[in-house]
């Protein structure tokens, strides 16, 4: 039986289920045992509704590939705090290989926060792991939580992992703001969509059905360098940007099509494939007003 997305945070069984089957490829690009024990037949249930499960699965490997990544970089670099907002059923503190002594904060709806204590308390963190509820979208309460994790580290990296895409604009600037303002908060790891995945996202059946409970409503121009604009002008630059059609190529995980359209990719010209390569990735921001332009 089909189950649908009611509320936003129902996303997190979604994309966690994908997850589950990355873990379980003889090639996977990590391992998270626990996004099973987590999402059991709820997030099959959703995978079947929400309908594109091959694309879904290659982009979803990905963006937790590209993440994990950039999270133990940070780390390698000093970073000593994880704030991980909206984390729904993420389960990095449990699978990467983190310091003992690195705090890790995850921030979510109390229904998602009950779930995952419940659920995960006989499984033991690599490090000190914390859960708050916030409602994000309540500026008082995202600000004294902010207040508050900005004193639990001196180098602290917050994630905003599947979350902006869900905000208005003027949600995002008011985030960005409020991260800015911290003065331990060095680094943001976020979503970044272009203009043209926008446009073909617009017309597909994915968004049509997130439309009803959990839109897409963050959109900050049609021009490429609309995006950084935006994140520059609310105080944040561009430090590094992976793109997941082009780290999916550098790891033999090229863009999912079928045998015509392979044939077709075989032989375009890289100018063609360059959109779809950089339609959407995740930036590593840091504090700045400049802006770094994008090459797409």
């Amino acid at each position: 039986m089909a189950e649908e997305i009611a509320h936003v945070s129902d996303t997190a069984f979604w994309v966690a289920w994908y997850r589950w089957l990355e873990t379980q490829r003889k090639d996977a690009l990590f391992h998270d045992p626990l996004a099973g024990k987590l999402v059991g037949e709820r997030g099959k249930r959703l995978a079947r509704h929400m309908g594109i499960e091959r694309a879904m699965a290659w982009s979803m490997a990905l963006r937790t590939y590209i993440i994990d990544s950039y999270i133990m970089e940070a780390i390698a670099g000093g970073v000593d705090c994880v704030v991980n907002l909206g984390a729904g059923l993420d389960t990095r503190p449990y699978r990467l290989a983190l310091p003992p002594d690195l705090l890790w904060i995850e921030v979510d709806f109390a229904n998602i926060v009950t779930f995952k204590n419940e659920t995960l308390t006989n499984d033991l963190p690599l490090c000190r792991l914390e859960r708050i509820v916030c409602d994000l979208s309540q500026d008082a309460d995202r600000e004294a939580l902010l207040a508050d994790v900005n004193s639990r580290g001196r180098n602290i990296l917050v994630l905003t992992e599947g979350v902006i895409p869900y905000l208005s604009n003027e949600a995002v600037a008011a985030l960005a703001k409020n991260l800015r303002e911290q003065s331990h908060i060095t680094h943001w790891i976020t979503d970044y969509f272009s203009p043209f995945f926008l446009g073909l996202a617009a017309r597909g059946a994915i968004v049509k059905q997130l439309q009803k409970n959990a839109p897409f409503r963050f959109n900050p121009g049609p021009a490429p360098d609309d995006w950084p604009r935006f994140f520059a002008s609310n105080g944040w630059q561009i430090e590094a940007m992976r793109f997941i059609g082009e780290e999916g190529r550098k790891l033999g995980r090229d863009l999912p099509a079928n045998w015509l359209m392979r044939m077709m990719m075989r032989f375009a010209r890289e100018e063609r494939l360059r959109p779809y390569r950089q339609m959407n990735g995740y930036a590593l921001l840091k504090k700045g007003h400049y802006v770094v332009p994008l090459d797409i």
